[in-house]
Order: C-alpha cells, then sequence, then structure tokens
C-alpha cells in the first residue's frame, strides 16, 4: 500500500469538476503520469458546485466499501488558493486527500485517524503551481507519490487538528423526528440526514416540504408509478422518491428542504 507497503492501491476520485470540462481527465494524465501502475476509480465528478457537506457525506458513505490502502482524493475546494490548507490523513483503512476544509472529515474520522500532514513539500507539486486547479497541481501528484510508496511523513510535517464540515444533525421532540435533506441522487431521490434507528416507534408519516408523504414502505415498487415513496436508502438512511420519476422535480425542493417524522 502507499506509505512503504509494497503493493499499489487503488486511488479514487470524487469532485464537483462534473465531466464536460478536461479537469478530471487531467487529474488521471498526472496520476498515470507519476504512478502508472495505480489504477484510479471514479467516485463522483457530480457533487454540486462548491458543496462541501455533499462531498464529505459522499466521500464518508463510500470510502468504506474500498480496499485497505485506497488513497482518497477529494476535491471540493472553493477556498483554492487561499490560506487553506491541503492535507494527507492517515486513518487506518486508508489515505485521504485533500483541501481542509471539512470534505474529508467525516471519512476520515470513520476510518479512524492515525496522523494529519500538511502538503507543504514543493517537490512533490507540479511546477508553476496554479492558484485555482490544486486537484492537477498538488493533489493528484501526491496521490501518485503515496500510492507509489512515498511515506505521508515525507508531505509534510504533522498537525493536530482538522476542520469539521458542519454536518446537519436531526432533531428529536415531542412533535417527531426532523431533519432535513442532504443530498439529490442522479435519479432526483431525495436523500435526508434521518437514520432509521431515529424513526418514531409508533405509526408515523413522513413530510418533506410541507407534503405528506405516508408511512414508509420496503421498496420503490410498493406504490403506484408517478407517486411518491419514502423508505429506507442503501445508507440506511431516509429517502424520498418518486416511482419512475424525479422527487426534485415533483417537490421543487433539494438539499436543506425540511424532512420530519410525525407520529399519526
Amino acid at each position: 500500500m502507499g506509505g512503504g507497503g509494497g503493493v499499489a492501491p487503488l486511488i479514487t476520485l470524487t469532485t464537483d469538476f462534473g465531466l464536460s470540462d478536461p479537469f478530471v481527465g487531467i487529474m488521471k494524465g498526472v496520476i498515470a503520469t507519476r504512478a502508472p501502475q495505480v489504477p484510479v476509480v471514479d467516485v463522483s465528478h457530480g457533487i454540486p458546485p462548491q458543496a462541501i457537506v455533499v462531498g464529505a457525506f459522499v466521500l464518508q458513505q463510500a470510502a468504506p466499501y474500498f480496499p485497505r490502502g485506497t488513497v482518497h482524493v477529494a476535491v471540493v475546494d472553493p477556498g483554492v488558493g487561499s490560506e487553506r490548507r491541503a492535507l494527507c490523513i492517515e486513518t487506518k483503512a486508508g489515505y485521504f486527500i485533500g483541501p481542509d476544509n471539512g470534505v474529508l472529515a467525516l471519512a476520515a474520522e470513520a476510518a479512524g485517524i492515525r496522523r494529519i500532514v500538511e502538503l507543504t513539500a514543493e517537490r512533490f507539486f507540479l511546477s508553476p503551481r496554479s492558484s485555482t486547479f490544486h486537484g492537477r497541481d498538488v493533489f493528484a501528484p501526491v496521490a501518485a507519490a503515496l500510492a507509489s510508496g512515498t511515506p505521508p511523513g515525507d508531505f509534510g510535517a504533522e498537525r493536530g487538528e482538522l476542520v469539521r464540515v458542519p454536518m446537519p444533525v436531526p432533531v428529536t421532540d415531542a412533535t417527531g423526528v426532523h431533519g432535513e435533506v442532504l443530498y439529490v441522487d442522479h435519479f432526483g431521490n431525495l436523500i435526508s440526514n434521518v437514520p432509521a434507528a431515529l424513526f418514531p416507534r409508533g405509526p408515523f408519516v413522513v413530510s418533506v416540504a410541507g407534503v405528506r408523504i405516508g408511512p414508509v414502505s420496503q421498496t420503490y415498487a410498493a406504490v403506484p408509478p408517478g407517486a411518491l415513496v419514502a423508505l429506507v436508502d442503501s445508507f440506511g438512511l431516509l429517502e424520498i422518491a418518486v416511482r419512475d420519476g424525479c422527487a426534485h422535480d415533483a417537490l421543487a425542493c433539494g438539499a436543506g428542504a425540511p424532512v420530519a417524522l410525525i407520529p399519526s
């Protein structure tokens, strides 16, 4: 694995770059040039622009499914070129590389942080270094070096702190469980921050942006085509969907929309 373990791991990429521009391909080109033996896996390049919370959520959900020693690169970086730090985080499960703005925090903490290194060793970066594309000039070459066996400590000094993302937390009170939509997936499904473990014990209905849906179903097919459905998704979270349709369009809401589980 990276850090001198002898076996080349995977490198994953999670960004808000989209696929219509060359940015993702350029990052892959840098990695292929510096670490041609290391495969690269795309987690997502559909993170909404500058949506650090969404990037952190997606990375947290995806990282556990990759082999030990994987190098995860996450670039959702509205502060690129500013005083924000660039980091390599070593964990019990693998490595996380990206800006210190919260996008790495959820996944790295869940994986068990061993050390946090600030990326300052210029010899690993592309030169000249752009102030607007650290994905190419800093994070991709560092990931390639790490995956090729460079110890994390060679990239810079250890740091003791990490910027945490302000992830919204559901609240339970006498009126029910109150959360919000965290993420809208490719199908237009609304993924909330309410885990199944917080569901009320008795009967309840789901409300999203003021629209009542009904009780939670087991599958999308439990309702007729075109109908709204609430269910537990593959992340173990409450999801609101439209069978054979798009909940995002049907409800005209997205990330941040209020979600409530109301006893009935």
